[in-house]
């Protein structure tokens, strides 16, 4: 896309600040069902299951933890098997050996440090094994305390076609939406994304004569009227 386009769509719609309320209210109401896809009925188990959806999908790992937390329930489960069983257990989720080796690594962890818990701080869920900054989020913010923005390929996709960041990397994007989402909605704000994502805003082919906020992105295909009028000097 010529640059001179992407800078006139950006002016088109108004500064990003001015236009983040309304995205959130207006993806809020088209998604009042929008929320984590994996089932858990425990913090142990969330940690798990998110920690297995790497590389697979949601499906699949409410597939394999319906059988697997009715197996394994403590912490001292994971590690009270032979790690064969363990890779036989996970092995339809993929990546069966690395993901087991985490398992194992992290519930040892949580036994000798956090008093067989999880914990509820991302700096303290990194340490973990396996445990990124995108799981520790996700886990931080569906435990009630979200710290962090989670950034997955829909965040990023959605994100950038919105305007609210120019960068590929997820930190940096993470950053760009920490300044511009209110803190108090940055737990639900990525699954509004990940499910207009999923139902409109289409990575080959976006919806964007049926999508909700198509007036406030700089990247819709329609022309529209701009919910937002710039004004001079505004800051995107």
């Amino acid at each position: 896309m010529a640059r001179s386009y992407v800078h006139e769509a950006r002016r088109r719609v108004g500064p990003r600040r001015a236009r983040i309320g309304l995205i959130v209210e207006r993806l809020a109401r088209e998604h009042p069902d929008a929320r984590i896809a994996l089932r858990s009925r425990s913090p142990l188990e969330l940690l798990v299951a998110v920690m297995l959806s790497a590389q697979t999908t949601d499906v699949n790992v409410n597939r394999v933890t319906e059988r697997l937390f009715a197996k394994y329930r403590r912490p001292e489960d994971y590690l009270a098997v032979p790690p064969e069983e363990l890779q036989r257990d996970i092995f339809a989720t993929g990546f069966y050996r690395q993901k087991a080796k985490s398992l194992r690594g992290t519930m040892s962890m949580l036994i000798e440090e956090f008093g067989g818990e999880v914990p509820r701080r991302v700096a303290e869920l990194v340490r973990l094994p396996g445990v990124a900054r995108k799981t520790a989020n996700v886990v931080a913010a569906e435990l009630g305390d979200a710290q962090g923005i989670v950034v997955d390929t829909h965040v990023r996709r959605l994100s950038q076609r919105l305007g609210l960041t120019r960068h590929d990397d997820p930190v940096k994007i993470e950053r760009d939406l920490q300044r511009l989402v209110p803190r108090g909605e940055w737990g639900r704000f990525p699954h509004l994304l990940i499910w207009h994502g999923r139902r409109v805003c289409l990575a080959r082919a976006p919806r964007c004569t049926v999508c909700i906020v198509n007036d406030l992105c700089p990247a819709s295909r329609v022309d529209v009227t701009p919910a937002i009028r710039p004004t001079s000097g505004a800051s995107a």
